[in-house]
């Protein structure tokens, strides 16, 4: 099975130059892949670098060491030494990332945000509207909400709304911190079955997922991150 990402002796090593080049050394030669249908828990004590790692593969972070390969365009992209270009490329059309928090433009309706990334890949606009739509009202967001801004949304609304617009376009590629967090059963049962409906389209996942309920239901495997960490 060809591996969607291929990671291979990644370290990390944050240089703090506000404190005289102060070193801490986060992880070292992780190894990792991830497949097609596969949704992998990345798990570890807090602080062992999980977030950290997820944050590399998007490019976020920089590698100290290390390539972290990313199937893309019918190639690979070493997202450690890949130029801006070509990261945000990746970015549009193969990797997915949902945060735990939604960063958006003030005065953007809740719409047009779920939309926008169906429209940057080419998607003509109605249909990227009717899919926005259909995820707003299976995420349980009011239709009344979405001409408005939803930085003035409730937590949990704002969560379901940074869902519906990380998985408005069928990436590859998902990541995910934290999908489930906050949420009441109900719409953590809507969020899983949208996990679901993506591996089934053969989507790659890598998550982040402290609730062992949702862990359980949806992943494959777990990635235990801590063999990687380096002693303080």
């Amino acid at each position: 099975m060809t591996a969607l990402i291929s990671a291979k002796n990644v370290a990390k090593t944050f240089i703090l130059h506000l404190q005289g080049g102060l070193q801490i050394n986060v992880l070292s030669g992780l190894d990792f892949e991830v497949s097609a249908h596969e949704c992998v828990a990345l798990s570890g004590s807090s602080g062992s670098g999980k977030s950290t790692f997820m944050r590399m593969i998007y490019a976020n972070y920089t590698c100290s060491e290390g390539s972290i390969h990313v199937r893309h365009d019918g190639g690979r992209i070493d997202m450690a030494t890949a130029n801006p270009h070509e990261i945000l490329d990746v970015r549009r059309r193969t990797m997915g990332y949902v945060s735990q928090f939604l960063r958006v433009v003030p005065r953007i309706p809740t719409l047009d945000i779920v939309a926008e990334p169906l429209i940057v890949t080419g998607c003509a606009k109605s249909e990227a509207m009717e899919r926005a739509a259909d995820l707003l009202r299976r995420l349980n967001i009011r239709e009344a909400l979405w001409s408005l801004s939803p930085v003035t949304f409730s937590g949990g609304e704002q969560q379901r709304v940074n869902i519906a617009r990380g998985f408005a376009h069928r990436y590859p590629i998902l990541l995910l911190d934290e999908p489930t967090a906050s949420l009441d059963t109900q719409n953590r049962s809507l969020v899983l079955e949208l996990i679901e409906e993506a591996l089934s389209h053969g989507t790659a996942i890598v998550g982040i997922f402290h609730d062992l309920e949702s862990r359980k239901a949806v992943c494959t495997r777990s990635f235990d991150i801590c063999p990687f960490q380096v002693a303080a």
